[in-house]
């Protein structure tokens, strides 16, 4: 009995002792799993935290927009005015006729070309009138060759009765023959009138079918579209609002500029063929170089102002009729820096920056900016003449030493 239990006891020290020693192993065990973790984490991180810095942060900066030695982008402005983009050229295409649209061939923003259809009208009536016109004048012409066979033969009678006269023809069947020439003559004459009016009805039903093709009057783009097939069209409106006076309005987008209105108590300070720069609305970091066309000789008594016209001298798509846009007329460039008497574009001086001993403008490209070697010439106030870039284009107005070529870009917009 007693070594029963000694053996008991062994036993049990030896469970203990086994016991301790896997929570010893296991917690060492654990130890170790949340090291590695850590160490996985910390990894992540680290390969988080490079990626994002090999993308790089968006640099803010402003741009400016290159120009030829004609105008005087950057200047200070010597007066400001808003206004609207119009277009000199734009005009509603409806028929001439009042019909029924049999087909409507437009849609808003669709490019056309000059005498290209637009739209249709049904020509049912007007292909009926033709056909009736056409079948009338060839009833007149087959008449006149009638007439006209009638009257040969009665000339010919009227020869062998003057050879035979005084023998077998009496000189009262002679004047007889004489007569009907004569009246066959007068039909021959009235029926070739007759003839010449069917031609002409024929050429106003064919006039009238062509009224039923609606054709575009000049090349643009199509801004509006006001009536769908089976409405009613007519030039002249019905009332009730039933009947369309066009199927679509046309802009000639080349002739797009714009409207100010001036103050008239500073209307003296702008003359035709001022220098000016426009910044539209919707742009507001876009400097759209551009000049006065004339000033319209009538002032707005209610408002007290002018109405200036300025002409667009960079077109862009961008462009639209009736945006709203900012105009800063400019001091008149300098005398050396007029159109043949340099060479290049004009940028702001703090554009060209100086990089490896070369002179380099950064141009911008959709979120880009790319590093462009430049001839850096003379300087005109803020501006300064190079060459190497093109006019019209973006550049960055003053590059931080950080901007790289390639670099990401973000555009700040003006205050």
């Amino acid at each position: 009995m007693e070594h029963s239990n000694h053996k008991a006891k062994l036993l049990g020290e030896l469970r203990i002792r086994g016991e301790e020693r896997d929570e010893v192993e296991g917690g060492t065990g654990s130890r170790t799993r949340w090291i590695i973790g850590g160490i996985a984490a910390a990894l992540i991180a680290v390969v988080a935290g490079a990626l994002l810095m090999w993308r790089g942060q968006a640099i803010a900066v402003e741009v400016a927009v290159t120009a030829p030695p004609s105008t005087s982008v950057g200047n200070a402005p010597i007066l400001q005015a808003t206004g609207y983009v119009t277009a000199r050229r734009e005009a509603t295409a409806s028929a001439q006729i009042t019909g029924t649209l049999a087909a409507v061939l437009i849609e808003e923003g669709e490019h056309v070309t000059e005498g290209q259809v637009l739209a249709r009208l049904d020509d049912t009536s007007q292909l009926a009138s033709l056909a009736q016109a056409e079948a009338q004048l060839h009833a007149a012409q087959a008449l006149q060759g009638q007439y006209e066979a009638q009257l040969e033969q009665a000339r010919r009678d009227v020869q062998r009765d003057e050879e035979l006269v005084g023998e077998a023809v009496s000189q009262q069947a002679l004047d007889t023959a004489r007569t009907q020439v004569r009246t066959y003559a007068a039909q021959v004459e009235s029926q070739r009138r007759q003839v010449e009016l069917a031609g002409a009805q024929v050429t106003g039903a064919k006039v009238q079918l062509e009224y039923c093709t609606i054709k575009a009057p000049f090349t643009g783009v199509i801004t509006a579209k006001a009536a769908q097939p089976g409405e009613i069209v007519s030039p002249m409106s019905a009332g009730g609002g039933f009947t369309r006076t066009g199927v679509g309005t046309i802009v000639d987008m080349d002739s797009l500029e714009i409207d100010v209105d001036v103050n008239e108590a500073y209307i003296h300070r702008v003359t035709p063929g001022h220098p000016a720069e426009a910044v539209l609305d919707a742009y507001l970091d876009w400097n759209i170089p551009a000049h006065v066309i004339a000033i319209v000789p009538t002032a707005d008594r209610s408002k007290g102002t002018v109405k200036v016209r300025i002409a667009i001298d960079q077109k862009d798509p961008r462009i639209l009729p009736d945006m709203g846009v900012r105009v800063s007329f400019l001091e008149q460039a300098p005398a050396t820096a007029t159109r043949g008497s340099a060479r290049g574009v004009l940028v702001p001086g703090s554009a060209v920056v100086d990089r490896a001993g070369k002179s380099v403008v950064f141009t911008v490209e959709g979120e880009r900016a790319h590093a462009r070697t430049v001839t850096a010439g003379e300087r005109f106030g803020d501006l300064r003449l190079v060459e190497g870039i093109q006019s019209g284009i973006r550049v960055v107005r003053t590059p931080g030493p950080d901007l790289t070529d390639g670099a990401r870009i973000s555009i700040a917009r003006k205050s």
